[in-house]
Order: C-alpha cells, then structure tokens, then sequence
C-alpha cells in the first residue's frame, strides 16, 4: 500500500504496519512513492525480505496468535529484538540462496553498512557532542544513500536516541546465539529449531532471548 501524502515526505522509504489486535485491520506493507527517483531499486528485495517474510510480517503475526501470555507480551515490542530479527532477516536469505541477481545482495550490504554507520552517529551525536552536520557527512562519506536519506535519518536519531543502534545490536545477538549453538550441538543443531526457539515467546530483551536460547541447548544435550 503506498504510503499517504500526509506523512510521505518524512516516512520512510518502506515500513510493517502490525495488525489490529481484533483483526479489524490487516498487516500492512507501506511503500513510500514520494521521490521515487530517491528509492534505490536494488534495495527493494532486501526491504521485502525484512517487512514480509520472514522478517517483521511474520514475526509478528507469530507473536500475536500466542497462547497463554499477557496481552503486553503479545503487542508490545523491544527494538533490538523486533529490529534485530528484521535486519537477520535480510541477511537469512543470502545464506539461503535467495539473492540470486547480485545488484539486489548490494542492496542488502548497502542496508547494513547504512545500519553499522547509525552506531557510530548515534555514538556521535549523543555522546561526542557531534553537530547535525557532521553526522550527515559521515552517512554521505560511509553508505551508498543519497543526501535526502542522511538527513532524514540524522533528524530521527536526534530525537530517538538510540532506537537506531538496536537493528545492528539485535542482529550481532541473533548471529552470535545461533553460532553458539551451532558449536554445541554440533550435527544436533537444527536452524529451523534455533528460529523457532527465538519466535517462540514473542519480543523479549535480548538477555533473556540468551536464557531462551541456553535453556534450548541444554535440553537437547541431555536428550
């Protein structure tokens, strides 16, 4: 669905819109058609894959049929989690074969460069008194996007400090379970299993995806 003129010039280029809770409201996939001179289209694949499936559309209709837990548990959310699984799910699909066009993996590593440079300006602007200015250099110098992306984004990371640090944390977190894992579980390990571990409780803080995860292993090294 395109994203409405009332809020195009500031939305991003594309973002998730999660269902109502009483299913009066679909899942909604936004695609922004201001600028489309602006929308790089070897990204969009790598977009699809972290809104859709099996990013955010997924993970949180998986979130929202749960049984058993309290409403907050099923609606409410932690970025570095939800964010997280949304960057691992652009890197998933390379792994799987699935960015077969390699215009479309730039695309994913043009993506996570853009997410590896917000942890420096983040750092920049809230901690090493950075100027507005500056921060828009370093995302011009350091990632692919054009001018009107560095300062949409550096004017978000002004107001929301931190919020743009948690998809490349979130990610890291995923990565380095997952390959913990692997290492003990050895021919055990099932990577089918390893993301259904992660869904299975909803958004949670990443220590205690952690204790999910441990807890995992340690039942299948005592099976």
């Amino acid at each position: 669905k395109a994203v409405e003129p009332f809020r195009e010039k500031s939305a991003g280029k594309a973002f998730y819109s999660r269902p109502a809770p009483d299913g009066s409201r679909p899942g909604t996939y936004y695609a922004n058609l201001y600028r489309m001179q602006d929308m790089p289209t070897y990204q969009l694949q790598a977009l699809a894959f972290h809104e859709g499936i099996p990013g955010h559309h997924m993970q949180i209709a998986i979130a929202q049929e749960l049984e058993g837990i309290p409403s907050f548990r099923k609606y409410g959310g932690y970025t570095a989690f939800s964010e997280g699984w949304g960057l691992y799910s652009e890197y998933l699909p390379k792994e799987m074969g699935y960015y077969s066009d390699p215009y479309d993996d730039f695309g994913r590593l043009a993506m996570e460069i853009w997410r590896a440079a917000r942890l420096v300006v983040d750092t920049g602007i809230h901690d090493k008194k950075w100027t507005r200015e500056q921060a828009i250099q370093y995302l011009l110098d350091n990632t692919p996007n054009p001018e009107g992306d560095a300062k949409k984004a550096i004017e978000r990371y002004i107001v929301m400090p931190g919020q743009a640090t948690a998809y490349k944390i979130g990610m890291i977190k995923i990565l380095e379970l997952r390959e913990a894992a692997r290492a003990e579980l050895g021919d055990a390990f099932d990577i089918a299993e390893f993301h259904d571990v992660v869904l299975k409780d909803g958004p949670v803080p990443l220590s205690i995806l952690e204790e999910n995860v441990k807890t995992w292993v340690a039942s299948k090294q005592e099976a």
